[in-house]
């Protein structure tokens, strides 16, 4: 039953209820979460910790004028739901229907794009910047969680905005998570505030100094001093950056935080507000276990998550799982290196299995980088784990750190290509174009899960850096070999020898629809495996006995795999027409993996219309 929720179109009607509803409010909107995201999947505990702090935002803050900006944005479907889009959650993450994250083309109270971390304190100081010098009265309001708290990023943010005297509200949303549980001094920091250790202490105190005073005030004294625990407890840190720091408070209380924040509204410069939220708070299998719980799969609400569905193929981010920790058994030297992904990443096994040799960073992709490299330079071999689309926000860091120091670093890159359901944020659509133009870089792309564990051996046995680069999801059910053997460097292969007139040189997860397509032409098809050091001699020998030489790749195809294919032959002065197939020249939304390959042209079908054209027929 939703029978409040039903009559709120907007923050305006919220607005207009009564503080006495706003429980009930919250209570409903939280069953519709649940039976929403069991029906579409997606991102459920986050959503389900943030209900009551939403609720609360909407009713004390004048949206869409005043501007609340959410980092990440796994935890934005109850803003959404609020701000006039709870008819259009069924199609929540799927094609042509509500994005995942935050989208300012999307809605009005979306106020900044995100789906990356650590980017609220900025955004949100810039927004306030920019009222101030154009003399507009309005409250901007960054809600940052602690995992995201973790990255440089938002203290670079923060100690601008301390040292500025403009209106800000931080407001941290703890909940001793980011993806995995997180980790590093300033999770310990926040666990010492919240223990107790430090306002116990002040406690004690207090109650010597409270015991001579009439009961009737000792009491009033004692209520006064709980409620404003925040006070007592060690907010130094924030204060420091220049913050006045407020809290802890309990953030599933709405009526703690409307009071809490109305009395913020009026208060000038930084503010610091740290609210305390149980991730999947409401819905017990999830506060049991929220890693599991973080984003889902359609559910039945009633029983819960019952287990994956991968039809029996290993995942490409399992593939990798059991390599590194068949690695680590046959060389001690390996390390592995995660900024926060140990599920996404498939690091759960390495961990518990070599606990002193895995190292989670925290959310701080730069300095996981530089961290691998100062492991580098003194005789380990690291193993960087990280995302495509996250090591773009390390890309400085591959550069001088990594590649110009020539440091054996092996960075296993998951969800390379697109990603589906999290649409562009996440998708990995530049590896290829931004790691081929870096020196010593060795680039690597399996076309099925075997080659992928080959590969990974391959870049481990080198001396400088190298990537392998996989995408999300199951490859072709390839058998795994599980003895290891390197490949030969910048050595590509034929996968089908055609007798027709054109050649497909394709890269990784593309070799497959090209086999497929290659039958309507019998075309000649080859896995070109590196991307760099690119097989420079095959191609030049496909370009002399074929018509028309065709590139397939998984990514951008600007600067991509197919422009070193042409780069080649234009060296070598060989003249033959090119047709490079690859991701085109925008960001591509979110929706089913397989139709929005099939929407840029890179599926079987789409490979051979392609060629098609291009032959004329």
């Amino acid at each position: 039953m939703t029978t409040l929720l039903d009559t709120i179109h907007s923050p305006a009607d919220l607005r207009q209820l009564k503080r006495s509803d706003l429980p009930q409010l919250a209570r409903e909107l939280r069953e519709f979460i649940v039976e929403s995201v069991s029906k579409t999947g997606g991102h459920f505990a986050s959503n389900l910790g943030s209900v009551e702090l939403t609720v609360a935002l909407h009713y004390v803050f004048n949206t869409p004028d005043d501007r609340l900006v959410w980092d990440v944005g796994h935890q934005t479907y109850p803003h959404k739901i609020l701000t006039g889009r709870r008819e259009r959650m069924g199609s929540m993450r799927q094609q042509g229907g509500l994005a995942g994250f935050p989208k300012r083309d999307e809605s009005e109270y979306d106020t900044f794009g995100v789906g990356h971390s650590s980017t609220s304190i900025g955004a949100a100081l810039g927004m306030a910047v920019a009222a101030q010098l154009q003399g507009i009265e309005r409250h901007c309001v960054a809600i940052i969680g602690d995992g995201s708290m973790t990255a440089g990023q938002a203290f670079e943010a923060l100690n601008n905005a301390g040292a500025m005297d403009t209106n800000l509200l931080v407001i941290l949303n703890d909940n001793d998570m980011s993806i995995s549980p997180n980790v590093g001094a300033l999770n310990n920091y926040l666990a010492k505030i919240m223990s107790g250790r430090f306002y116990a202490a002040v406690r004690q105190g207090s109650n010597k100094v409270l015991g001579g005073i009439a009961p009737p005030l000792r009491d009033i004294a004692s209520k006064v001093e709980e409620h404003v625990k925040g006070f007592f407890t060690p907010g130094t840190l924030f204060e420091e950056f220049g913050f006045n720091y407020i809290g802890p408070i309990d953030g599933h209380d709405v009526d703690v935080l409307t009071d809490t924040l109305n009395n913020i509204k009026s208060l000038k410069g930084p503010q610091f507000l740290h609210i305390v939220t149980k991730k999947g708070q409401g819905y017990k299998l999830a506060e049991n276990d929220p890693v599991k719980y973080h984003g889902v799969t359609k559910f039945d609400p009633a029983n819960g998550l019952v287990g994956s569905k991968s039809g029996g193929k290993p995942q490409y981010t399992q593939v990798f799982g059991d390599w590194i920790c068949d690695m680590a058994k046959l060389d001690s030297r390996l390390v592995g290196i995660t900024p926060a992904m140990r599920e996404g990443s498939g690091l759960v096994r390495f961990e518990q299995e070599y606990p002193q040799r895995y190292f989670d960073v925290a959310i701080a992709e730069q300095h996981a980088v530089t961290f691998a490299a100062g492991l580098a330079c003194d005789g380990l071999k690291p193993v960087v784990a990280i995302y495509s689309t996250f090591l773009q926000r390390a890309y400085d860091q591959l550069i001088h750190d990594v590649a110009l120091q020539n440091l054996p670093v092996v960075f296993a890159i998951d969800r390379a290509g697109l990603v589906g359901a999290d649409g562009p944020t996440h998708a990995g659509s530049f590896d290829l174009s931004f790691l081929r133009c870096i020196p010593n870089m060795t680039v690597m792309a399996p076309s099925d899960e075997n080659e992928c564990r080959q590969m990974l051996y391959t870049a481990f046995t080198l001396d400088g850096p190298s990537a392998v680069r996989y995408p999300r999801g199951t490859g072709p059910g390839a058998a795994i070999v599980h003895e290891m053997s390197a490949l030969p460097i910048g050595k590509g292969h034929i996968r089908r020898q055609g007798q027709g007139k054109v050649a497909i040189l394709a890269f990784g997860s593309m070799v497959t629809p090209a086999l497929q397509a290659a039958e309507a032409f019998d075309a000649t098809v080859a896995d070109m495996r590196f991307v760099k050091p690119l097989d420079a001699e095959l191609v030049k020998q496909l370009a002399a006995s074929h018509e028309l030489i065709v590139t397939v790749e998984e990514n951008a195809i600007m600067g991509g795999a197919g422009s070193a294919c042409g780069e080649v032959l234009a060296a070598a002065n060989v003249q033959v027409p090119l047709l490079h197939l690859g991701l085109p020249d925008d960001y591509v939304e979110h929706g089913d993996p397989a139709m929005l390959l099939a929407g840029c042209g890179l599926d079987a079908a789409g490979i051979e219309a392609s060629i098609a054209a291009r032959l004329g027929r």
